[in-house]
């Protein structure tokens, strides 16, 4: 890389602080308007932004989802007036209109980016160092695609990842959890700059962040670059450049800033992370970076000296042709046939066969454990472990790292390429809840496989039994939870998961064995609405039990003796709640005849169920937590047996 100064000669750009401003004054002029927002971060990173767009990132406006793109994520994203800012100024379709309505209602410009491709925002960002996780899954997404297609003379997948860092993401637990497997796995072409500014909301951070961050760092086997000036153009491209020429190890770039950097009256304090400047300091921030324009006004030599559209047209245009060369030299595999599945086993072993039927149809398929691969089943036949060296498999031991791993199952389907899966228990989702939840608010097609799922599990006692955690997922927008009864519909469910690209699904499983339930084709072929008629009376029905999981076997059972003792009963195996609501009205009244009176069978706690059981309804659930005893001696304390469901049943009928 030629030095800055010479790099602005040779292109007859504007100066570089120049078009630093840009993103200071669009940022301060749309938080002031908004009298909301964060000015600080963007005003104290435009210097190191400036460097990264216009002299190293690989992108194009006009093609926002190239694939082999540069990435850029924004981890810090309180400070998404900086993105908005480079993405109206590069050329994509970010007009000036939604700079100026900024945070408000139907804007683009949302107060923490949400990921929207087409004007360059990969992922959503706002809860801190879940951006870093999501880069470290595309670094690491990639390295797999990269080890998977590319071949000798032909490297069609060869690009970086770049993310912004804050002291907050550094701070946050999530942020160990993800850089010590980046750098486990040698992701060298993820590059982290680190906002050393020393200041968030509460003040400055030697208060309560002392950290030795580039020791740490080194810790995790990161190339770490100290002390660099985040002001200084030559320095930034510098540090940027060792790091692009490091591809052993993930990069660490510590900038050196002033938050609030052009403000003369409060930069360097809390004062501009995260609220408007105010009228004064903004006409004083315009006198001390001689910006004498008008609010949202950009001088036409400035924004030309920005835009990379016919640049990242050329980038593209030349990737194509490389793509071509490749499909030549290599045509594509031919794909061998699924196998058959199985039942009459635990649900997780299910799952397992599932896996040995799905993956060779799926190249893409990417899975891993958070260092339960044994206990979750996630490892099949052609399972081969992704290492620091060897790239070409798809298996990721993840460690004991939920969150991280949720987290970067995100970025892996954000990448592109991918569909990732990843397996804990399901008691510990509440490790990985953050990421499911962002999973579920960006729509991204990853499966987390949850097994262990209720007192089921046995002897290790209420620290690993769930109770309340089907109904926490349940109450996640755009979550679809899956809770299997035996084999058919844990298959069902993995070709669902599979389907699905608009949203995340988690498949809560059985460590026990779970009795196979016999079906009729139709009853098979209805699994995929959610819910639907295990067994039913040859008249109207008295009462409806509901059950799902290994509750079902029970519901069955149940039914038989009050069959026997005149009553006619309906048993509806409901394995996803979010799949039967959003059936047509009339399925559902099919299937749940209104008025009738209903059972409702889970163990697990009751809430979201009572939207079910009606006015004529009882519940068994779980109203406290698990003891440590054997499956069957807790089901019995707990009350789910035959003698529990049947009494309850009269008592309703």
């Amino acid at each position: 890389m030629v030095s800055s100064s010479e790099k602005v000669t040779a292109a007859g750009r504007p100066p570089r602080r120049e078009l630093a401003n840009a993103i200071r004054a669009l940022s301060m002029d749309a938080v002031q308007a908004a009298n909301s927002g964060h000015p600080g971060m963007p005003m104290g990173m435009a210097d190191i932004a400036e460097v990264l767009w216009n002299d190293c990132l690989r992108f194009s406006p006009l093609d926002p989802a190239w694939p082999n793109r540069d990435r850029f994520v924004l981890s810090n994203g309180h400070g998404s007036m900086l993105l908005y800012s480079v993405s109206y100024l590069t050329g994509y379709p970010l007009g000036i209109d939604e700079i100026k309505a900024f945070r408000q209602l139907d804007s683009r410009t949302a107060g923490h980016p949400e990921r929207e491709i087409e004007i360059g925002i990969e992922t959503t960002t706002g809860p801190l160092g879940q951006g870093l996780a999501n880069a470290v899954g595309m670094a690491l997404a990639e390295k797999i695609l990269a080890g998977q297609f590319n071949r000798p003379g032909h490297e069609i997948v060869d690009h970086h990842t770049y993310v912004f860092v804050g002291d907050g993401c550094l701070m946050e637990g999530i942020s160990h959890e993800a850089c010590s497997l980046a750098g486990t796995l040698a992701l060298g072409k993820l590059i982290a700059i680190y906002d050393d500014n020393g200041i968030s909301i509460d003040g400055e951070t030697k208060g309560w962040f002392r950290d030795d961050t580039p020791m740490r760092f080194r810790a995790y086997g990161w190339h770490v670059i100290e002390n660099v000036d985040g002001h200084d153009p030559d320095a930034i491209a510098a540090a940027i450049e060792s790091a692009r020429a490091e591809t052993a190890r993930p990069s660490l770039v510590c900038c050196k800033t002033i938050i609030g950097y052009g403000a003369p009256n409060k930069q360097g304090t809390a004062a501009t992370h995260g609220s408007a400047l105010g009228p004064q300091e903004v006409a004083a921030a315009r006198e001390a970076l001689d910006w004498p324009h008008a609010p949202f006004e950009v001088p036409a030599h400035l924004k030309n000296g920005w835009d990379a559209r016919e640049r990242g047209r050329e980038l593209v245009v030349a990737w194509q042709k490389k793509l071509e060369s490749y499909r030549g030299a290599h045509p594509d595999a031919v794909i061998e046939a699924m196998a058959d599945e199985a039942s009459g086993v635990a649900t997780r072993k299910a799952s397992e066969r599932a896996l040995e039927g799905f993956g060779p149809l799926l190249p893409e398929l990417v899975g891993g454990s958070a260092d339960l691969t044994g206990s979750n089943n996630t490892w099949f036949s052609r399972s081969k472990q992704i290492t620091d060296d060897d790239a070409s498999g798809n298996y990721i031991y993840f460690g004991v790292r939920e969150f991280g791993m949720g987290a970067i199952m995100n970025g892996l389907a954000l990448h592109s390429g991918l569909i990732p899966y990843g397996g804990t228990f399901l008691v510990f989702s509440d490790y990985a809840r953050s990421s499911i939840r962002m999973a579920s608010l960006m729509r991204l097609q990853t499966i987390f496989v949850l097994t262990h799922d209720s007192i089921g599990l046995g002897e290790d006692g209420p620290t690993h039994q769930p109770v309340e955690h089907l109904a926490s997922l349940r109450a996640i927008p755009n979550l679809e939870v899956w809770r299997p009864a035996d084999a058919v519909e844990t298959g069902v469910a993995w070709r669902l998961a599979l389907e699905r690209r608009d949203g995340p699904t988690c498949l809560a499983l059985s460590r026990q064995n779970l009795p196979h339930v016999v079906r009729t084709r139709d009853q098979i072929t209805t699994i995929a609405r959610g819910a639907y008629i295990v067994m039913n009376s040859d008249r109207a029905p008295d009462l409806v039990l509901i059950a799902t999981g290994s509750e079902l076997g029970l519901a069955v059972d149940a039914a038989r003796e009050l069959e026997a003792g005149g009553m006619a009963v309906r048993v509806v195996s409901m394995p996803s709640v979010e799949r039967f609501e959003a059936q047509e009205q009339s399925y559902r009244e099919h299937v749940l005849p209104a008025g009738t009176a209903r059972v409702i069978i889970e163990a697990g706690v009751a809430d979201g169920w009572w939207r079910f059981a009606g006015n004529r309804g009882a519940i068994i659930a779980m109203s406290s937590f698990g003891h440590s005893a054997p499956a069957k001696q807790l089901f019995e304390r707990f009350g789910f047996t035959v003698e529990a469901v049947v009494e309850a049943a009269r008592r309703l009928v």
